[in-house]
């Protein structure tokens, strides 16, 4: 028996990363011929982005395949970029060692943190038809571009290189290249068009990522352009230190046992977000550690206090340990007025609504949640809506079915907001698509494919409460369209009919025709706004009108409400009228008493705004009587955003905070009162811009 355990003994050996791969290459994505010229795709446009917008660069992004040997399946990838490159000297370890990066130990939102997935494409291409990849990098210091073919020895876990040398790289048109990176590869794949294709990949990339300019060469030679409609790019995110409330036991005690510092009070406090130098002797005390203990010095018990102590498990006072929350510098999402900029250049519609839920946090790590809509009549409506999913701006293509985006949607009832949807259940039908955007430091996927995300109860909680405030913005416009129509239709008719009539009785009794003025006032009985909002090509504003019509026999007074981007930078001018601000985003007339037959115009110009992004206005209104086209402001909801904004302003006064709600707990009990009227937590512009739209 002793022969026989040296034996097996003798046979045990350790195996690389890249060798583990190489035989699970299903688990990156390379499980299908389909699905790996997606993943592949998806990896090199990934760095592209994410190295454009690390060096502040506008990202110009080219992706061409080609069909090499159409029976056997070889297809060959072209990405190119204009981003900075990458030096010589590095280009092995990024292409040809597995967990070879920059973001894995930092904690900020990125679209990829371990290091695997371009050189995955490598190994799958060398895998599949035995070629190295073809690398050719430029940065701005060199003259010349450095070339070379990179392989993969999987035991090792490192790069084999041939053919290196050195070129000038000059473009179609003649000029050099300045910087950038490309990349050709060739492999075993299938090219598909339709819902799960290169295209489709493409295409919702440039949603998200409306500061990208994005042309794609199919193999039929067709060309495919999405261009930026942004000039702004992704505001630039910082790494932040580890907040308590994620912390592991493990953790603690490798941090702890690598510390330099000499007291637990500067440990606490220089090692994490969120701990005060108030908080670090408070969690001491709780744990009951000495301030002066060294972190090498805890024992076992020490630890397990300690980690309870940042849980809320052990009392001070009776009372759990307030921490800090966790900076928001950490996250970069898209913003709404990009959304739907993103949505509107690829999809053809007349109402998008969009919204930025504000940061929270998960076992200590910052997230936001983002969704929009977009509903018309150039879409199917007997089809389910188009589910459009993102993870720190990187579309997910497949196991739709399984994701938490995808749950989140069909625990709504899309039925009270004007989509068929078969039992209250599952993704509804109509004629619209569905986007959600989660930006987070640590996304949480069901496989290292990255494909759908993992259950997450505050995560589904904080989707679910965005797409039923979306839903109530779809509900609100539906209803607007259908009151307007009513009353177009019983306008045109009354114009039509009652002078006819008129011009006909006087003609008869040979009397003049009366002013019809006062009775068409009383047929009307309603008030009606109509609002315009319209790009200046001379002025480089936006102006918007709203008017009022008095078609009823008795005077009103109201005060008008509209929508505004002012988080987004805008500046309100020519407001003659003036008003003032009722909280961010929303700014108020009072208006004189308006007389009946009466017609009063609000008329001002929006500064600081790209053509697009801005294209229609939300109007409000408080008044006893209705107004058709506005909707009447929700004073609770009013009050509820001028309460978030007092908060947040708070927060942002303390000591080392942020600007992120932990263990919110104001949104309302779904036991007590129905979950879709619960208070939104969104910032003025981006709640009122959920009522809905008419872009």
């Amino acid at each position: 028996m002793a022969g026989t355990a040296e034996r097996m003994a003798q046979n045990q050996k350790q195996v690389a990363i890249s060798e583990f791969f190489e035989k699970n290459k299903h688990f990156l994505g390379f499980d299908s011929l389909v699905r790996s010229l997606i993943t592949a795709v998806k990896e090199a446009v990934d760095n592209s982005l994410d190295a454009c917008e690390e060096a502040r660069i506008l990202p110009d992004i080219r992706v061409k395949v080609t069909k090499v040997d159409d029976k056997k399946n070889i297809i060959e990838l072209q990405t190119e970029d204009n981003g900075p490159g990458i030096p010589k000297r590095s280009i092995e370890k990024v292409f040809g060692q597995l967990l070879f990066g920059s973001r894995f130990h930092a904690i900020r939102q990125s679209r990829g943190q371990q290091g695997i997935g371009i050189t995955g494409v490598v190994m799958y291409s060398q895998l599949t038809t035995g070629r190295k990849t073809h690398v050719r990098s430029k940065i701005a210091t060199e003259t010349s571009a450095a070339v070379v073919d990179i392989g993969l020895d999987t035991r090792k876990n490192k790069a084999t290189k041939t053919n290196e040398d050195r070129e000038i790289w000059e473009l179609p048109d003649g000029s050099l290249k300045e910087h950038g990176l490309e990349i050709t590869c060739r492999m075993k794949a299938k090219y598909q068009r339709g819902r799960q294709s290169v295209y489709q990949y493409l295409r919702m990339t440039s949603i998200v990522n409306p500061h990208a300019d994005i042309t794609f060469e199919d193999p039929d030679g067709e060309i495919h352009h999405w261009p930026r409609v942004t000039e702004r790019l992704p505001r630039k995110v910082e790494s932040i230190k580890p907040h308590p409330h994620g912390i592991h036991l493990g953790t603690l005690q490798r941090m702890c046992t690598e510390a330099t510092d000499n007291r637990m009070t500067s440990f606490l406090y220089k090692n994490f977000s969120g701990v005060s130098t108030r908080a670090a002797k408070e969690l001491l005390a709780a744990a009951e550690i000495d301030e002066k203990a060294k972190p090498k010095s805890l024992k076992a018990e020490s630890y397990r206090a300690l980690i309870e102590a940042f849980q809320g498990e052990r009392l001070l006072n009776g009372k759990p340990v307030k921490l800090l929350n966790p900076p928001t510098n950490c996250l970069s999402p898209i913003e709404e007025l990009l959304i739907k900029k993103g949505l509107s250049k690829t999809i053809d519609s007349r109402f998008v609504t969009t919204m930025t839920r504000t940061p929270t946090v998960t076992q200590g790590n910052p997230f936001q949640v983002e969704v929009g809509l977009i509903f018309g009549d150039g879409m199917a409506a007997d089809k389910p809506v188009e589910v459009l999913r993102f993870a720190n701006r990187v579309p997910l293509m497949y196991q739709q079915g399984g994701c938490l985006l995808t749950k989140a949607i069909e625990s709504v009832d899309w039925r009270q907001y004007g989509l068929d949807q078969a039992g209250g259940r599952g993704v509804p039908k109509g004629p619209a698509a569905i986007l959600v955007h989660l930006a987070s430091t640590n996304v949480q996927f069901t496989s290292e494919a990255k494909e759908a995300l993992a259950d997450n109860e505050e995560v589904l909680d904080e989707v679910r409460k965005a797409m039923l405030e979306m839903g109530r913005g779809l509900r609100k416009h539906l209803e607007k369209k259908k009151k307007m129509a009513k009353t177009q239709e019983k306008f045109e008719l009354v114009n039509d009919i009652i002078p006819a009539i008129a011009a006909k009785s006087a003609a008869i009794l040979d009397r003049p025709i009366p002013d019809l003025a006062g009775s068409i006032t009383k047929i009307m009985s309603a008030v009606i706004a109509e609002s315009e909002t319209v790009w200046n090509k001379e002025t480089k504003q936006t102006d918007v009108t709203i008017t009022l019509f008095n078609y009823t026999s008795r005077a009103r007074a109201y005060t008008i409400l509209a929508a505004w981007p002012e988080k987004d930078g805008a500046t309100m001018e020519g407001n003659e009228h003036g008003g003032r601000k009722e909280a961010t985003g929303v700014w108020a007339w009072k208006l004189d008493t308006l007389d009946p037959g009466q017609t009063f115009t609000l008329a001002y110009s929006l500064n600081g705004l790209e053509r697009g992004d801005w294209t229609d206005t939300d109007v409000f209104f408080r008044g006893s009587q209705d107004v058709i086209g506005a909707t009447k402001m929700d004073e609770k909801l009013l009050d509820e955003i001028r309460r978030r904004e007092e908060v947040l302003a708070d927060e942002e006064s303390e000591e080392d905070g942020g600007d992120i709600k932990t263990d919110d707990k104001s949104d309302g009990d779904e036991s007590d009162a129905p979950v879709e009227e619960e208070p939104p937590r969104t910032t003025g512009q981006q709640t009122l811009m959920g009522y809905g739209s008419d872009a």
